[in-house]
């Protein structure tokens, strides 16, 4: 890996890792269906135009479908997750369970596709949804917060958000194979955008954003959705994707540092211990952490 792939795979890591700063600044506010509305609207303002200049704009005609599906559970449904989960628990705590996205990816590679599960990726399965529990079950708790959601209920939203990443990654592979990133990208914040729309337009916030909760919503939009999804593509087409997914592992230390950094939130030993489980199972059960081979005598 050359020197400007490395910043930019740090980059992303830290845009992405924003986001849960920004859902947390602005859920509250807008309520996670507006939020998550205006996050895709925005991001497909600014993704379309590039994709109508590079001519791939018939694309999402042909592949409407699929894309549109890959919108569904990639985009609005864990964006609206993820923002339910930030009205209960902190930034730093919903990018840690962010990181199981890779092992839901691999379970349901192993059910659907067929992939072969070795004795290494079954562990990391193994291993990986043992620290959820365990961080699970330290922080949950039935109890309702300020906005009406209680811990356990945040966590099962972040769950069930890493679910939907987990098999829309692999519906993609499966039904989108060779259709250009960008038109993906595009017409699956498009799609989200549609579905999005009508409830966040009936939900709309009766009492004004601030200009705290506005400065989210563009944030997210610009720079942790169309910006991000730029440059993971270019680390995809530069790296591949089995290296381009590593940022998986940098994420929750960028959510940490912001949650800490700008919302003053505590990082406790446990989030620490739990993080480090989930990190070691992602990475067994996806294959960028191989077991030693044992050498031939």
């Amino acid at each position: 890996m050359n020197p400007r792939d490395a910043v930019e795979l740090l980059t992303l890591a830290a845009l992405w890792g924003a986001s849960f700063l920004f859902m947390r600044l602005g859920a509250a506010e807008f309520g996670p269906l507006a939020l998550s509305a205006l996050r895709v609207g925005l991001a497909t303002l600014a993704l379309l135009p590039l994709l109508l200049w590079q001519g791939q704009g018939a694309l999402l005609r042909v592949h409407w479908g699929p894309i549109a599906v890959v919108g569904i559970v990639n985009s609005a449904l864990p964006f609206v997750l993820f923002s339910i989960a930030a009205l209960a628990i902190n930034a730093g705590l919903s990018s840690i369970f962010n990181a199981t996205a890779p092992l839901w990816g691999a379970l349901i590679a192993w059910l659907w596709l067929g992939d072969r599960l070795t004795r290494v990726r079954a562990a990391g399965l193994a291993i990986g949804f043992s620290g959820v529990l365990w961080l699970a079950w330290d922080k949950a708790s039935l109890k309702p917060g300020e906005h009406g959601v209680s811990a356990a209920v945040a966590i099962g939203a972040c769950l069930a958000a890493t679910l939907c990443y987990g098999f829309g990654a692999n519906y993609a592979k499966r039904r989108l194979d060779g259709v250009p990133p960008l038109a993906v990208a595009t017409g699956s914040q498009l799609a989200a955008s549609v579905v999005l729309l009508p409830p966040a337009l009936w939900l709309w916030p009766s009492q004004p954003p601030s200009a705290t909760a506005w400065s989210s919503v563009v944030g997210l939009a610009l720079l942790c959705t169309a910006l991000a999804y730029l440059l993971y593509f270019r680390l995809i087409a530069h790296l591949g994707a089995a290296r381009a997914i590593t940022v998986t592992f940098l994420i929750p230390v960028f959510g940490l540092i912001w949650g800490a950094l700008f919302l003053g939130e505590s990082l406790t030993p446990v989030m620490v211990l739990g993080c480090a489980v989930i990190l070691l199972g992602t990475a067994l059960s996806s294959g960028v952490l191989r077991w030693p081979q044992r050498q031939a005598m």
